[in-house]
């Protein structure tokens, strides 16, 4: 049985984690800088947000690795660092979690390649699965405990991400989330029907809804899950609402108490593993960790 399982097997809720690249942002990221490059740059404060979340009481946290795959780093011309910055960033979380002294799962972060697959788009299919392999082999190598691919779109892209880990390693087990935004559906136009159908039939050990325009959506997104696959783990990964532009600065307005409302609206619709994407802090999960009754360790 892997960590996960025994996680799951023992709690009613696993609580993720919160916001990583926005509270990067408030410790001096600049705009157009590389989260990830911090894993080396500033290990320091990428342990200092996790730490936060410890303490706050999430039992699964990510690496700050969203942006990097090969596709997204080529951006920066640091394609060549694919290996070094994956690993780098899931042994900085190990390290904060036995600092610690937690028993927290460290789960390695894929997200998007920032582009569009054949026929739409320009990336082949065999190249978008090569990128995640070696994106999940650096992670796995660096000794997550799960690959949490998230904020995805198209079916066809989380398929490529979840058959590049599995070319890596058969066992290691797979959270995959999609970004339904768009009038009930991802930007590709996935259902959330269509999206747990999909994923768990590709063998994910569970599936849900991140980041999008906030709780409601992320509500009647798991709402939707659960009544097409009433006996899957669900995850809801909510943005603390939608940001605003206050005196020239992005600002999240839903607190840390709505945050805490949500995480119980969507405990009761079925979901089993609750967080929340961007824009919320330590506080938000320790509202949340209080209402859903997860323990501090």
């Amino acid at each position: 049985m892997n960590k996960l399982q025994t996680l799951l097997e023992a709690s009613e809720i696993i609580l993720a984690d919160g916001a990583m690249g926005t509270m990067l942002f408030e410790a001096g990221l600049q705009f157009g800088d590389l989260p990830e490059v911090w894993n080396i740059a500033h290990p320091d404060l990428v342990r200092a947000v996790q730490r936060g979340y410890l303490q706050a009481g999430a039992q699964m946290l990510l690496t700050n690795t969203f942006g990097g795959n090969r596709f997204r780093l080529a951006m920066h011309n640091l394609d060549r660092r694919v290996a070094e910055l994956n690993r780098t960033g899931a042994v900085t979380l190990r390290a904060e979690v036995e600092a610690a002294g937690n028993r927290a799962l460290v789960a390695g972060d894929i997200g998007p390649s920032g582009e569009i697959l054949a026929p739409l788009g320009t990336l082949e299919y065999g190249d978008a699965v090569a990128g995640f392999a070696e994106q999940a082999q650096a992670l796995i190598s660096g000794g997550v405990d799960v690959i949490w691919i998230e904020t995805m779109s198209a079916l066809e892209e989380m398929r490529a991400a979840m058959e590049g880990v599995r070319q890596v390693s058969p066992d290691t087990p797979i959270i995959a989330t999609m970004t339904i935004d768009t009038r009930g559906r991802t930007m590709m136009g996935v259902t959330p029907e269509q999206a747990v159908k999909a994923m768990s039939e590709w063998g994910a050990a569970a599936v849900g809804g991140n980041c999008g325009n906030g709780p409601d959506e992320i509500l009647g997104v798991i709402q939707k899950m659960h009544a097409a696959a009433p006996d899957l783990v669900l995850v809801a990964k909510s943005n603390a609402g939608l940001p605003e532009l206050v005196h020239g600065k992005a600002v999240y307005t839903t607190g840390p108490q709505a945050m805490a409302g949500y995480s119980a609206a969507v405990k009761a619709a079925g979901a089993r593993i609750i967080g929340a994407c961007c824009g919320s802090t330590p506080a938000h999960l320790q509202a949340m960790a209080e209402v859903l009754g997860v323990n501090h360790r």
